[in-house]
């Protein structure tokens, strides 16, 4: 599957009662050898920038929680890191309030956006293209 592909599968999850976090860990599960259901159950906490807002974006988070299962933990922060960077050029920021407009009154980006924004990111880092 393409990683537009993969993006759009995440952004149906998103509409369809899943938070950004388990959006993205759902559409991303082909890519890791670990139960889907426990994987969305795991990333639930994780939503609305866990902390409503005040913190990185759940979709964010999701790609971190997909490169540690890739990954096998090994190296999982090297990759994190070029995710949560990609991540900050597509969408402009990495806080959940912050892309959200909170405080400032302009979203630099949409739910829908970020969750792209973020399989998008962990498929180039992580080399997953199909």
């Amino acid at each position: 599957m393409r990683k537009e592909e993969i993006a759009e599968k995440a952004v149906e999850y998103k509409h369809n009662g899943f938070n950004c976090a388990q959006a993205v860990v759902g559409a991303m599960a082909e890519y890791v050898d670990a139960d889907k259901e426990g994987m969305i159950k795991v990333a639930s906490g994780f939503g609305a920038g866990m902390g409503c807002m005040e913190a990185t974006c759940g979709a964010l988070v999701g790609a971190s929680m997909i490169a540690g299962l890739v990954l096998d933990g090994k190296g999982t922060a090297g990759k994190s890191r070029e995710i949560l960077q990609q991540f900050h050029e597509m969408s402009g920021a990495t806080i959940c309030k912050d892309l959200k407009g909170i405080s400032t009154g302009e979203v630099l980006c949409s739910c829908d956006d970020c969750v792209r924004n973020a399989v998008n990111a962990a498929v180039d880092a992580l080399g997953l293209e199909k």
